[in-house]
């Protein structure tokens, strides 16, 4: 998003960033063959629906996040949640947060806190600084830890950090696959030009809700990747 995104550690819902939590090791492999497929839930913080656009679209969204959690929940697959958080010292600020001497999201203030309604206090934080979720974090070893090689992606916004995320996973080697019905926007016409170069460019399908439940149950985000490069 214009606004900040993060870079920092990973921990538990609710705890100090920084913290390592290792509940979500050992889960139960979702998916065809050797793959495995994590849920990537995004800033889906009170700060982001401060936009009017973001805020007409909250509880959809909201509602869209959680049948995807719970769908992730019953087949195994492990679920992660990215946010973004700044220090009012200055020293995770972006270039553009310094240029216009405003900070934004400050760590324990109400903008860092997740939007009412969101199922994620029993997940693993990924904090950031960024628009990537692997910006200065350890995401993609937390990934591969959990024998990931599959994400899906949900959340805010569409062509700032979940772009960002859905290309930095492409140069880490990960697959993506974005919700559309679970991804929201400021701007309707970025939002889709961005996805739909991703998935062109990058073979990163854009699937609607139904069929990302359906595909955390059979495991279907590698045989679409392998009939793309087919």
């Amino acid at each position: 998003m214009s606004s900040p995104s993060n870079a920092s550690t990973s921990s538990r819902a609710g705890s100090t960033p920084g913290g390592t939590d290792h509940a979500a090791t050992g889960l139960p492999a979702v998916g065809a063959g050797d793959h495995r497929t994590a849920l990537l839930i995004i800033d889906m913080q009170n700060a982001f629906f401060e936009h009017e656009t973001l805020a007409a679209s909250r509880d959809a969204l909201v509602a869209a996040c959680n049948t995807l959690i719970e769908a992730a929940v019953r087949s195994g697959a492990p679920v992660l949640v990215a946010r973004t958080e700044h220090l009012p010292d200055r020293s995770t600020w972006t270039t553009s947060m310094l240029d216009d001497d405003q900070g934004f999201i400050f760590r324990g203030s109400h903008q860092a806190e997740m939007v009412r309604g969101l199922q994620v206090h029993l997940f693993v934080i990924v904090t950031k600084t960024r628009d990537s979720a692997f910006f200065g974090t350890d995401l993609a070893e937390r990934l591969r830890a959990l024998g990931v090689d599959e994400l899906m992606l949900a959340g805010v916004s569409a062509h700032n950090c979940v772009a960002h995320t859905g290309a930095d996973a492409f140069a880490h080697d990960f697959r993506v696959s974005y919700v559309s019905d679970a991804i929201g926007h400021t701007n309707k016409k970025y939002a889709e030009a961005m996805l739909e170069i991703l998935s062109a460019e990058y073979r990163q399908p854009i699937v609607d809700l139904a069929d990302a439940v359906a595909r955390l149950g059979r495991g279907l985000l590698s045989a679409e990747h392998e009939e793309a490069t087919g």
